[in-house]
């Protein structure tokens, strides 16, 4: 299952609480496709199945279905705010490669 960093969880906190709703999660997936194999897909959710696996970061819940979380599996969710690299990234270590936007592995 994904880890969020601290910088992650803070960012992910005030987007969820800026959109209002109530029962928000992180839900983070792997979809084939993306110019290297796999691409990431992040989006706040408030349908779970019943085979989802969650994590709770704080306040944050973190929802993965489970042909995502073995894909997933020792990866790091960060957030940055600098002049480069800001936004979300995910560390995998279970790509072997990625392409140069960032948002695809194999």
């Amino acid at each position: 299952m994904i880890t969020l960093t601290e910088n992650a969880v803070s960012k992910v906190d005030e987007l969820i609480t800026a959109e209002g709703e109530e029962g928000l999660a992180l839900r983070v997936a792997v979809r084939p496709g993306g110019c290297s194999g796999f691409s990431y897909e992040m989006y706040f959710d408030t349908d779970r199945a019943a085979d989802d696996m969650t994590k709770s970061f704080g306040a944050i819940e973190v929802v993965v279905d489970p042909s995502s979380a073995q894909l997933l599996e020792g990866a790091t969710l960060d957030y940055k705010d600098g002049l480069q690299d800001a936004g979300f990234a995910i560390d995998n270590p279970n790509a072997q490669r990625t392409c140069g936007c960032g948002q695809s592995f194999s």
